[in-house]
């Protein structure tokens, strides 16, 4: 191919066409992707959890007593039924087992609510916002100490806040490297800061933090309701069936209700004091947390006092249980970015060009970036692999410095390659400039050689035929001025 308008020693010179899409070219292996389906953020989610149905279940590592709650509540409401409902139903109303049914299905759908959700997970600090926030942290640090802690794990680290009046202390979380927010805590048992922590619930085989705190709330209320209402009427069926055939004969006729009566009068006193105590939580704005360290206790201080009360017991309840639901910010089924493709290197560490870069290793962003400046100047002036060099007496080349035995190249010129041989000033200004006939048979860089800098050309494309007609172009521009200095050489000889 030559270029248009082009003559000289140019015109007789092909470029020799490298495919870029063949699994041997050497320019390939550099941008190549491992093909792999691209995994969800639940996948590879660092905390110790276990997720279902894609993600959209989320619960703690440890749910054998959730199972355990939930075989109590299905073999109890079932016996209930069961055995219970149809004499009560016939012999007292048809709405008892109305309302047990009821107050079951609720129970189940803030149960399940509560266990499958995220409880306010806060995510973890990437390692650039980690590294950044350990630089912040170290500089302070060694502001106030004068000199730098070399290795040594300082004690917790705290921020201070106000809050209403209030100073509110935030933590640095070691694991998740973060500040934590106001009333957040790090669970030990799923290894996740959680957005203001009530407390780790093993009944519900889950955290209970800001985003599934009132269904826990309305899951434990409602319990208690069922638990009582069954409890009640299982009391009630025993007794009516006693006075018609005696106590003995009652307990013989139905024997799962002495089952249920025993096993909801055992749980009716937690389920019960459980509900209560967390009553009192609501309504003064505390957390279970907070309340047994004893953050707001008025035995720290007359001027202790809780900043996020409302000062009325309403406001308290309608905030908890009525306030608008925080999105989670986990994103547990979003899709992971793909990770930026590496360019490889050469295994002996010099940069190898053309065919020869067959078989080359991963090398750092900077290298490939600087071979690519090179091999771009390299295919505009193009090259020869045995270049004699000019002399001091002659005209140099512009952006060359020739002094003494070695010519040294000015910054911002390309180095060539280290196979070709030094240049020596014993050679003239003729045989630096060769011939067209000494052209042939050499091997001439291409633009298909050369690997493209991120963000010019779309990895592993080829190089377009606007590109290749640009630096044939350029080759043309320097066979025009090979011939001007060849004349000018000949004139000063006349």
């Amino acid at each position: 191919m030559t270029p248009g308008g082009g003559s000289g020693p140019m015109k007789d010179c092909e470029y020799s066409q490298i495919s870029t899409h063949s699994s041997s070219s050497p320019m390939e292996s550099p941008h190549k992707k491992k093909k792999s389906a691209p995994k969800r953020k639940w996948e590879v989610f660092p905390g110790r959890n276990k997720f279902f149905c894609n993600g959209r279940i989320m619960m703690a590592r440890q749910t054998g007593v959730f199972y355990l709650t939930l075989v109590l509540i299905l073999v109890t409401s079932g016996l209930f039924f069961a055995f219970d409902c149809p004499y009560l139903s016939e012999k007292i109303t048809p709405a008892i087992p109305a309302i047990g049914g009821i107050l079951f299905f609720f129970v189940m759908g803030t149960l399940l609510r509560t266990s499958f959700s995220d409880p306010g997970v806060l995510p973890r600090a990437t390692p650039d916002e980690a590294a950044d926030l350990e630089r912040q942290i170290g500089n302070t640090e060694d502001i106030a100490n004068g000199s730098s802690s070399g290795g040594y794990r300082p004690p917790p680290r705290t921020k201070e806040v106000i809050i209403n009046g209030q100073t509110v202390k935030l933590k640095y979380c070691f694991t998740c490297k973060i500040f934590r927010p106001p009333r957040a805590s790090h669970c030990s048992l799923c290894d996740n800061c959680v957005e203001r922590f009530d407390h780790h619930c093993p009944w519900v085989g889950n955290c209970v933090g800001k985003r599934n705190y009132r269904f826990f709330y309305m899951f434990i209320l409602s319990l208690s309701f069922l638990t009582v209402f069954i409890f009640a009427f299982v009391i009630t069926h025993v007794i009516l069936r006693s006075q018609q055939t005696g106590f003995l004969n009652a307990l013989k006729d139905s024997p799962a209700s002495v089952l249920e009566a025993v096993v909801c009068f055992f749980s009716v006193w937690s389920i019960v004091g459980l509900s209560g105590f967390h009553t009192y939580l609501i309504s003064s704005n505390q957390t279970t947390n907070e309340d047994i360290k004893g953050s707001w206790s008025n035995k720290r201080g007359k001027e202790n006092y809780n900043p996020y009360s409302y000062g009325n017991i309403f406001t308290n309840c309608c905030a908890a249980l009525c306030g608008p639901l925080s999105p989670s910010l986990i994103d547990r089924r979003g899709f992971i970015q793909p990770d930026t493709p590496q360019l490889a290197g050469p295994s002996n560490g010099i940069t190898m060009y053309g065919a020869t870069q067959s078989q080359s290793n991963m090398c750092d962003q900077d290298q490939c970036i600087q071979s690519t400046k090179f091999v771009l100047q390299a295919a505009a002036t193009p090259l020869l692999q045995s270049e004699p060099s000019i002399t001091s007496e002659e005209l140099p080349l512009p952006g060359k410095t020739i002094s003494g035995p070695c010519a040294t190249l000015t910054l911002g010129q390309p180095t060539p390659p280290s196979s070709m041989p030094n240049l020596t000033s014993d050679t003239g200004l003729t045989d630096m400039i060769p011939l067209k006939e000494e052209h042939e048979g050499h091997q001439f860089l291409t633009p298909e050689e050369a690997p493209s800098p991120p963000g010019m050309l779309p990895s592993g494309s080829p190089i377009t035929h606007s590109h290749t007609m640009h630096v044939l172009s350029l080759a043309s521009q320097d066979s025009l001025h090979e011939d001007s200095v060849r004349g000018l050489v000949k004139l000063s000889s006349v």
